[in-house]
């Protein structure tokens, strides 16, 4: 849980740490008029990453387990050197677990799905998934069930019970609806909508010590410190693209102690290697960068964000209003904060913000449960982002809000 009782105090002392950091991602730097503002869809990439992949695809890019030659070799040994990076990352210190590399977070997802949990289910099992988060933490899960009827196994889906203040998971009624044929927990770690981490350590306390659970991380790996020692969870999946690497390539994270070894079925073809260079390096920069700063630099933008939306009539943010006072004692924004303004379409106020030169989503969020018509403009921050970034948002909204009146 993150406090932000003065983000301008927090944002200011670490002004200078975050100079250094913002001008070592060339796009921004070659855009100084530009606020790039949808780090929820995909981040930027530091130089750093950029260079780790220019140098292995010029000095030594190979197809890995294909040949004996010394670049093939080197190529197979990145690729294993960059699960232990991920290992390291997740902050797991060893056992039996096992990293898989795969297309992103929806592929990874389908993949526990599709390659280990229809296996494991029987006629008669149940399964607890989030029916309001994002479509890849549904989809694949539906999927499985569906297929499983055509073959006569019958399996019950039941919906994560949310709480409707919050928006957070209910951990309180979730136990009411496990029993014991329940085989199976998916969740999320932070709301790619609502910027809220979901409280995940609570669903374990309420679900038992032998339920799998499976977490999407797509907004927290490579935002804020993720560790599997803290999370007792049983997947960890995420993505490249959003923690500053390149797109096409993610991570499924096995713990490996409840249910059969994870292991993607069928024949794996050539992986992307450039992808996996690029994983390990972008890890390499946020751990030099320091995650913990990374995440309270983005979480004291958000509170600044929330602060100024609410002096605005017309505007409501959109997940738990309980943390949006600027004293609150509770959890603030994670690097996401997604708004609603009753007189101002969401799509009209994304064209307003784009002819600023603000990049920012509007509509469209893959929320599952929501249709086209749900209107919202999510700002999403990484550590490339600026106070002044944040004042332009609210500046434009100002104005739109002094026509709309």
């Amino acid at each position: 849980m993150t406090t932000m009782t003065n983000p301008g105090e927090v944002l200011e002392r670490l002004a200078h740490w975050q100079r250094g950091l913002r001008a070592q991602f060339p796009i921004i730097a070659n855009n100084p008029g530009l606020a790039y503002l949808d780090s929820a869809a995909t981040t930027q990439k530091p130089a750093a990453v950029l260079d780790a992949v220019t140098e292995y695809l010029t000095t030594g890019n190979a197809n890995a387990g294909r040949g004996s030659y010394p670049w093939g070799t080197a190529t197979a040994a990145r690729i294993e050197a960059a699960r232990d990076r991920v290992r390291k990352a997740l902050g797991d210190s060893g056992g039996d677990s096992s990293v898989e590399f795969v297309g992103g977070t929806s592929d990874g997802l389908r993949a526990v799905a599709r390659d280990w949990l229809a296996g494991l289910l029987a006629d008669g099992d149940e399964i607890i998934v989030p029916f309001g988060d994002h479509e890849s933490n549904l989809r694949p899960w539906l999927e499985v069930r569906d297929d499983l009827a055509r073959e006569g196994i019958r399996v019950t889906v039941r919906p994560m019970p949310v709480d409707a203040d919050s928006g957070d998971y209910d951990h309180r009624a979730l136990p009411s609806i496990v029993t014991d044929r329940t085989r199976f927990v998916a969740v999320t770690h932070v709301h790619h909508v609502f910027g809220v981490d979901m409280n995940v350590h609570r669903v374990r306390a309420a679900v038992g010590p032998d339920v799998p659970i499976c977490l999407d991380a797509a907004q927290s790996v490579g935002h804020r410190p993720v560790s599997v020692a803290d999370l007792d969870v049983d997947f960890v999946v995420f993505s490249g693209h959003k923690m500053l690497a390149l797109p096409g390539v993610g991570a499924v994270w096995a713990r490996n102690r409840r249910g059969p070894r994870f292991a993607l079925r069928g024949w794996a073809g050539t992986p992307n290697t450039a992808g996996i260079v690029s994983l390990a390096a972008a890890f390499d920069w946020l751990d030099t960068a320091g995650l913990a700063e990374v995440r309270t630099w983005t979480t004291a933008l958000s509170a600044r964000l929330t602060n100024g939306l609410a002096r605005f009539d017309g505007v409501r943010v959109l997940g738990c209003q309980n943390s949006l006072t600027a004293d609150s004692p509770v959890q603030r924004r994670e690097g996401i904060v997604t708004f609603r303004h009753a007189r101002v379409r969401s799509d009209d106020l994304g064209f307003v913000l784009a002819d600023e030169g603000i990049m920012v989503r509007a509509d469209s969020h893959c929320q599952a449960g929501r249709g086209s018509d749900d209107h919202a403009v999510r700002v999403s921050a990484h550590v490339y982002n600026t106070p002044e970034e944040i004042d332009r948002v609210l500046e434009v909204v100002r104005r739109c809000e002094g026509m709309a009146s």
